[in-house]
């Protein structure tokens, strides 16, 4: 499953790179799915990433107020940041793949695995949305492909 958020990581770096041929009142456009446009849906996808992983953590939901990234740049840092203690903790988990956890936002209990495909899969969604819309910008979208990026 490693391979898979190695995967995610990889195509949001390449839409973070995208993104710096856009506008920035572009970015902020609302838009018809997603977040409503283009940046904030970025922040989206690394704000859940971050959340359900604390959660599987034990730690507390950190909020992240939207309206403070603007920039394609403020996005990129907050991803990095996160994904290093990510990246870190996915390594060296120890967590039960049938771990039950509770997250501050949503009834229930989820299994820890569950959680991890479902991140998985939330991301992809998402970048499926950047895709129409850089094709509603007459841009080519980031691939998608899994061949061809070195991970297995």
């Amino acid at each position: 499953m490693y391979h898979f958020f190695q995967y995610n990581w990889q195509v949001r770096d390449e839409w973070l790179d995208w993104c710096e041929q856009i506008p920035p009142e572009e970015l902020l456009k609302v838009r018809t799915g997603g977040v409503g446009n283009i940046l904030h849906t970025l922040v989206h996808i690394i704000d859940v990433e971050y959340s359900w992983i604390s959660a599987i953590q034990g730690k507390q939901d950190i909020e992240i107020d939207f309206n403070t990234f603007t920039d394609i740049e403020t996005v990129r840092e907050l991803s990095n940041h996160y994904r290093k203690e990510i990246n870190n903790f996915l390594l060296n988990d120890k967590v039960s793949s049938d771990k039950l956890v509770s997250a501050s936002w949503i009834d229930g209990e989820f299994m820890k695995q569950e959680i991890l495909q479902h991140i998985i899969a939330h991301e992809i969604h998402h970048i499926g949305q950047l895709s129409i819309w850089a094709r509603e910008l007459d841009l080519k979208p980031v691939s998608a492909n899994v061949i061809f990026r070195g991970l297995f």
